[in-house]
């Protein structure tokens, strides 16, 4: 019997890896929040900062996943990451005028 979401197995075990790597970014964000960037847990371990690098690679990783199953179109997000960047700058109140305006040049997935 076809699930009712008509997802393969392959496919839904690839979102719930995004899932669940974009809820590790969310409370990687929430840290920074409360205690700062450079703010690490009292016994050691990765700067808040690190963390929330090393979190937001693995989101990267888990889309370029869905880019290579072809799952999504990673034109279509590209070009929406690009209409992004020009429209969300009137929202914004303290980033420079340019930054994030553009892509990282060379930017590039990488295989876990």
């Amino acid at each position: 019997m076809e699930h009712f979401n008509q997802l393969t197995p392959a496919e839904a075990e690839r979102l719930a890896l995004l899932a669940e790597e974009c809820g590790e970014v969310i409370q990687a964000i929430g840290k920074v929040l409360r205690h700062g960037f450079e703010s690490a847990h009292p016994d050691g371990g990765p700067t808040n900062r690190e963390a929330l690098e090393r979190e937001c690679g693995d989101v990267y990783h888990a889309i370029w996943r869905l880019i290579g199953a072809g799952d999504i179109d990673g034109n279509g997000m590209s070009q929406r990451a690009d209409d992004k960047a020009k429209s969300v700058v009137r929202y914004l109140h303290h980033q420079g005028h340019n930054v994030g305006a553009k892509r990282a040049e060379g930017a590039s997935p990488r295989s876990a």
